[in-house]
């Protein structure tokens, strides 16, 4: 088992890939084929449910322009699936090339503790947490245009724009605690 590296392949012209990691597979289908359907530029659509990736295909494996972690916020497995594999990353993804995915937020089964804990995390690795509902085709279809246009800057399609800057404008934040004084 190694680490995901993003530099150690050569990119495809004119060609993006893109690796959906999620342990439950109920999101990750639908929005794979939402992907490919956007005919906007060409898609490669990578599919795992967790890392490290097998080591039998690696080099007929693209490189992966970014790798998206699909949190399912009604189940604490998911999120520790995906939390223990960040571990099999290379840092170099974490400059603009990782991304969070969150889904069914508006659920009534979904506890507070949960949805902290993956903005916590997103925080602190300074990445993008996207929410995504996945009740109706026209839901899959808009998040799979939010995460084209971060994956076409990762790849370095949009010209003078970087996955690092990108991912600045984009990085989630964490309010200030309640119990801070203000200074208004």
């Amino acid at each position: 088992m190694s680490l995901l590296a993003p530099f150690n392949k050569l990119p495809t012209l004119n060609t993006a890939s893109i690796l959906l990691v999620e342990s439950e597979e109920k999101f990750q289908q639908s929005l794979a084929v939402a992907l490919v359907e956007e005919m906007t530029v060409t898609v490669n659509v990578r599919l795992a449910r967790t890392l490290p990736l097998p080591l039998e295909n690696d080099e007929s494996r693209p490189r992966i322009d970014l790798v998206v972690f699909i949190i399912n916020l009604t189940s604490d497995l998911s999120f520790r699936s995906a939390k223990a594999s960040l571990k099999y990353l290379d840092p170099g993804y974490f400059l603009g090339k990782v991304c969070f995915m969150a889904t069914n937020a508006r659920h009534a089964s979904v506890h507070t503790g949960l949805l902290d804990a993956v903005r916590q995390l997103a925080v602190s690795l300074h990445c993008p947490l996207l929410f995504a509902e996945d009740q109706t085709p026209e839901d899959v279809k808009s998040s799979a245009r939010r995460l084209l246009t971060i994956l076409k800057v990762a790849s370095g399609l949009v010209p003078n724009t970087s996955a690092l800057f990108l991912s600045n404008l984009t990085r989630c934040t964490m309010p200030l605690d309640i119990d801070q004084p203000s200074f208004d």
